[in-house]
């Protein structure tokens, strides 16, 4: 074994092999990967090995599409067979929501080039006769799936990266892992030390071990998943023989289950409801490649439904049980990226479909690695999108619920229960007497909408309009026309102080700073010109800052900015030390004022002005903004003071007809303000150029990035971001959900990226990026919604209050 290198990376199953391959790949050739046992030791050897491009965020599909490509080109390469099949698959739905979905996801496909078809359950039993036809409705037939060799593709990784140069050590088991001043690292293994500049986990099932080697707890558990395989089958062969080529697979959204064609016979596995974790706490090191104890009574209800639906197999003999584990992150996704707060480590583990995954989690990584951004959006595997609230035992609630759910929908405006409440500010027990109905972001409860008295707080969840449609009406109305309160503590919010501070943001942000007194939105970039972020900056010193940024992307943006800091800068998360309540509407400045001695009038108090004032007896900072375009104050106190800053302005503004209103209306409220939202609009695969960011753009100051930008506004966007209004289908309305395909001239030019009903405009809006050639004022296009194309129509400006008077008034 070396004594040093550039990258160690620890753990030898596929996620492992693929982050070393894409390393060699892009250059970095002095790497060595060790693993504990054999390649593949862990979970690799006995996966089932199904890969598919489906999934229910695009961005991940688009790296499941590179994975499934990626096999014939290592297995050419390496001259290692990797038992490609290319078989098809069918995904199968038995009621109309579940149909529903699979429109979505054909649609979402359309603009990543991938091929997939609705058929009829007819059609369907056409491609696979052992299905029964009665319980389904139609399905979806994506040719990008099949199955390969688990230890096949592992071996194609290692042999292309070792011709590259690569070293792999077997047998070599890590202990530890130290870090010097200069941020490098010592790892210590039972053969010796390897002096490495970068370290990847990839431990798998150890993952977590790995992590506390450094004082890291990673949210991932291990779940019990079990599959059979029959004996062969006269239905088979029959098949076989009449077609010329395998039965393709299937996932079967009523019974939890997938299902294809293993040897003569059929592999059949299942995501069981009562589902057993593995080793919740402590993955034993003394684990090989073992299986588990079978346990087919845990997944006798499924085994009903799969003889059911296929009824062959209700005659046929199981020829093996699998019972092995696998690792879960708490959404079900990848944990990738670069550890928060820790030079030069990063993660590849989590990964459960590791075959339709790990060659997308090894490109971006590597990427990442090379030439520090991931060259994909992978936001929804970032490792960051998790907090420290991510205990142990909440991944545990979480990887149990997902596991369970694996193969049900999660629709849109459902908010799944596992781990929650878990952070709620001190105003959540006033909220809940009001009747709200609660949601869940980066671990923080928020209100989403207040159901009426006397009523159930819950909402039904649809890809269509819900129960919450009316009072979300009522709540924007209300906002609109009166006073309206609610709570804001869900922005992640960071504090900036010591010398130099006010010189190291300037380099940071696209926008001037403000004056000392004011807030202004800015923008964040890559040295390429893309979105890092988009935040509000609040000075109330020279030297002294309040940022105001996205919760979810809290240690996204904090990992950012403590990459870059400077000395004798200090960057503090406040997380939920600052909390806040939010006035919005024609009458918010009469409340306020009736409970401070400071003059809010405009010329003392004018929009954008940021300052310390108190509330009755609360000390305070006071924001004259809010997101929903309307007259209205941001106040930010510090937790032991929020409920009594509730009691006051609920009490102060009742001679103002206050009313409370939650996330549901100021996701309406803004869009018709034409207002776009981090990790829709604003994400980073897109340049502030693209996304219309021109008022937070000032070319009179250097800044990360601005080169690109420059070349950008000189050459002219390839895309622009554009706001539309669309026709619902009026005998079943449906808004845009986000990632709909926008058609123009018979093709897909574009896609949504966010929309809702503007109740109090009466129309239905969304964000959408396309050509910009195409982004012409009136022009004219199409909205796949739910598989049914909308008109739709690009608005120049917003529909409400286009000149912004309502909000500086």
């Amino acid at each position: 074994m070396k004594s040093s290198a550039q990258v160690v990376v620890i753990g030898g199953g596929v996620v492992g092999a693929s982050v070393l391959y894409h390393l060699t790949e892009l250059g970095w050739t002095d790497v060595v990967l060790i693993e504990r046992k054999e390649l593949t030791a862990g979970s690799t050897w006995h996966a089932a090995g199904g890969m598919h491009t489906l999934n229910g965020d695009p961005n991940v599909a688009k790296l499941q599409q590179y994975t499934v490509g990626l096999y014939r080109e290592i297995e050419q390469r390496s001259g290692q067979n990797c038992s490609i099949h290319m078989s098809g698959g069918l995904t199968l739905a038995g009621d109309r929501e579940r149909m529903d979905w699979l429109r979505m996801a054909q649609a979402r496909g359309r603009y990543l080039g991938m091929d997939m078809e609705i058929i009829s359950a007819a059609e369907a039993k056409q491609m696979f006769p052992l299905l029964e036809e009665q319980y389904f409705i139609g399905a979806l037939f994506d040719r990008a799936e099949g199955h390969v060799d688990p230890t096949g593709v592992t071996r194609a990784y290692a042999g292309c990266a070792r011709q590259a140069g690569a070293e792999i050590c077997q047998h070599t088991w890590v202990s530890d892992l130290r870090q010097r001043p200069d941020g490098t690292w010592d790892v210590i293994t039972d053969s010796g030390e390897i002096h490495a500049e970068h370290i990847v986990n990839a431990g798998g099932l150890w993952a977590r071990e790995v992590g506390r080697m450094i004082g890291l707890e990673l949210p991932v558990l291990a779940m019990e998943h079990m599959y059979l395989i029959t004996e062969d089958m006269d239905e088979v062969a029959e098949y076989n023989a009449a077609t010329g080529h395998e039965l393709p697979m299937g996932m079967d959204f009523d019974g939890e289950l997938y299902i294809r064609q293993e040897g003569g016979g059929m592999l059949l596995g299942t995501y069981e409801q009562a589902c057993v974790p593995w080793s919740p706490r402590e993955t034993p090191w003394t684990f090989d490649q073992q299986l588990l104890a079978p346990d087919l009574d845990r997944i006798a209800p499924s085994l009903e439904i799969a003889f059911k639906h296929y009824p062959a197999l209700a005659n046929v003999g199981i020829k093996k049980v699998i019972n092995g584990p696998f690792t879960f992150a708490p959404d079900g996704n990848p944990l990738v990226g670069p550890v928060p707060g820790v030079r030069n480590c990063w993660v590849a583990c989590a990964v459960m479909a590791g075959f339709s995954q790990g060659g997308g989690v090894g490109l971006t990584l590597a990427r990442w690695m090379v030439d520090g951004d991931p060259g994909e959006d992978i936001w929804a595997m970032d490792v960051a999108r998790f907090g420290h609230w991510a205990s142990l035992a909440y991944t545990n609630a979480k990887v149990r619920e997902n596991y369970s759910r694996r193969f049900r929908i999660t629709f849109p405006n459902e908010e799944l229960p596992a781990g929650r409440p878990l952070h709620t500010t001190p105003v959540y027990d006033r909220l809940t007497a009001h009747n709200a109905v609660w949601g869940a972001s980066f671990g923080l409860e928020h209100p989403l909408w207040f159901q009426r008295p006397g009523a159930e707080p819950r909402e039904d969840v649809t890809f269509r309009r819900s129960n919450a449609f009316p009072v979300v009406a009522e709540e924007s109305t209300m906002v609109r026309e009166r006073v309206g309160l609610t709570e804001c503590s869900n922005f992640a919010k960071y504090r900036v102080t010591g010398a130099g501070s006010a010189d190291w943001l300037q380099r940071l942000f696209t926008n001037r700073l403000p004056r000392v007194g004011r807030i202004n939105l800015t923008a964040a970039l890559d040295p390429d010109g893309h979105i890092v972020g988009e935040f509000s900056v609040a000075r109330v010193g020279t030297d002294d800052f309040f940022l105001f940024g996205s919760q979810i992307a809290e240690a996204h943006h904090s990992r950012w900015f403590l990459g870059h800091l400077a000395d004798g800068v200090r960057f503090d998360v406040l997380a939920l030390s600052l909390v806040g309540l939010s006035l919005a509407g024609p009458g918010a400045r009469d409340v306020l004022q009736s409970v401070t001695d400071a003059s809010l009038a405009t010329e003392d108090y004018p929009f954008m002005t940021f300052r310390r004032i108190d509330v009755g007896m609360i000390p305070a900072y006071v924001g004259r903004m809010t997101y929903t375009g309307d007259l209205g104050y941001e106040v930010w106190v510090a937790p032991e003071y929020q409920r009594a800053l509730f009691d006051l302005l609920w009490q102060a503004g009742q001679p103002y007809g206050i009313g409370l209103f939650g996330f549901r209306a100021l996701m309406s409220l803004r869009m018709e303000k034409m207002f776009g939202t981090w990790a829709r609009e604003y994400r980073p695969i897109y340049t502030p150029v693209q996304a219309r960011m021109h008022r937070s753009l000032k070319l009179d100051h250097d800044f990360i990035g601005r080169a690109a930008v420059e070349a950008e506004l000189a050459s002219g966007p390839a895309r622009t971001l554009g706001y539309f209004e669309i026709t619902p289908d009026p005998a079943e309305p449906a808004d845009v959900l986000g990632d709909e395909p926008i058609w123009h001239g018979g093709a897909v030019v574009g896609w949504v990226t966010s929309g809702a009903y503007a109740h109090y405009s009466r129309r239905s809006l969304a964000f959408g990026y396309v050509p910009s050639e195409l982004a012409v004022p009136g022009a004219t296009f199409e909205v796949e919604i739910i598989g049914q194309r909308r008109p739709a129509r690009l608005l120049p400006e917003p529909v409400l209050d286009p000149a912004g008077h309502r909000m500086r008034v």
